[in-house]
């Protein structure tokens, strides 16, 4: 919106964009703090719960949900939400509760910063102002682990959209998960020094966002830059794949789904699924016809669940 906009004009527009982003948690949208967890209670109730811990002086907040009946050390999942999202809006959306009841995990679901991750050069206040959230959700698992019994090989990171480059940050730059994937994200952080791990991207041919072939996508910040300007996705697959010395990937397609999977050593897959005309949502996830109307955005995409493909590809991966 220009800078000659009246106040009751920008009003509207916050208000309306307010119901986008808590439904939809899409992208619209430094520094090393120290910190470390508080003391906690020994045991994560059963159902969902809030946390909470000091870390780069601000409290950092995030969900848990733990199905009934965990024992024994579990895997741990970690959603990030997309720009403008929260760990409440993505609990609600994109159906991980169920996924870990019948598959027998813990999810946690943190909050960025003023709704935004650090994920290199996106998005919102976390870049600006070099927000260290690689540092916060290296002790946010720290934490769960202190209260828990944790399978330390089995800790994956998903995330859609600015979730999603955060997600390929951690891969980068920490060596906490087995696997990781990205919905809808590319990568815009130095990559360099990774180690190798799993990795499956998801993502959509009509994606005007996050673009498939690496354009600046069509969602701008205050200043009129566009949020995103990252390599195309296939293209972020290839580093992956270099960075774990795979295989070349073999293609398979059905509907409007075409996966390509290489094998790496120690068993480690890269994947990346791509789904022909799906745009900037999370595929199988909650649809939301105000946020698609108000935000312009299309309905979730039905060839593919990706909640459901992702716990497939994350149980089959251990470190």
């Amino acid at each position: 919106m220009g800078h000659m906009a009246s106040r009751s004009a920008r009003a509207l527009v916050s208000c309306l964009t307010a119901v986008v982003v808590l439904v939809v948690g899409g992208c619209l949208a430094g520094g090393h703090a120290t910190g470390a967890p508080p003391q906690q209670p020994t045991t994560i109730p059963v159902g969902q719960s809030a946390q909470a811990l000091e870390f780069g002086g601000l409290t950092r907040t995030f969900h848990l949900y733990r199905p009934d009946g965990l024992s024994g050390a579990v895997p741990l999942v970690v959603m990030l939400h997309g720009g403008y999202g929260d760990g409440a809006q993505a609990e609600r959306a994109y159906n991980w509760d169920a996924e870990a009841d019948s598959g027998r995990f813990l999810v946690a679901y943190p909050d960025g910063v003023d709704r935004a991750w650090n994920a290199g050069t996106c998005c919102g206040r976390p870049q600006r102002t070099g927000i260290d959230d690689v540092g916060f959700l290296t002790n946010m698992v720290a934490s769960i682990e202190q209260q828990t019994s944790v399978d330390a090989d089995r800790v994956y990171v998903t995330g859609m959209s600015n979730g999603a480059m955060m997600a390929l940050r951690l891969g980068c730059q920490t060596n906490l998960f087995a696997a990781i994937a990205p919905v809808a994200g590319t990568l815009l952080t130095d990559c360099s020094h990774a180690a190798p791990t799993s990795v499956l991207q998801i993502h959509g041919t009509a994606d005007d966002r996050v673009p498939y072939n690496g354009r600046p996508g069509e969602a701008f910040s205050s200043a009129g830059t566009p949020n995103v300007d990252g390599p195309p996705v296939p293209s972020v697959n290839a580093t992956w794949r270099a960075i774990n010395a795979c295989s070349t990937p073999a293609s398979t397609t059905a509907g409007d789904v075409t996966t390509q999977t290489a094998g790496c050593p120690d068993g480690r897959t890269v994947e990346l699924i791509t789904i022909a005309g799906a745009g900037h949502q999370w595929p199988g996830g909650a649809p939301s016809p105000i946020a698609q109307r108000i935000g312009n955005l299309p309905p979730p995409s039905t060839a593919l669940n990706a909640t459901d493909t992702i716990w497939q590809f994350f149980s089959q991966n251990n470190r």
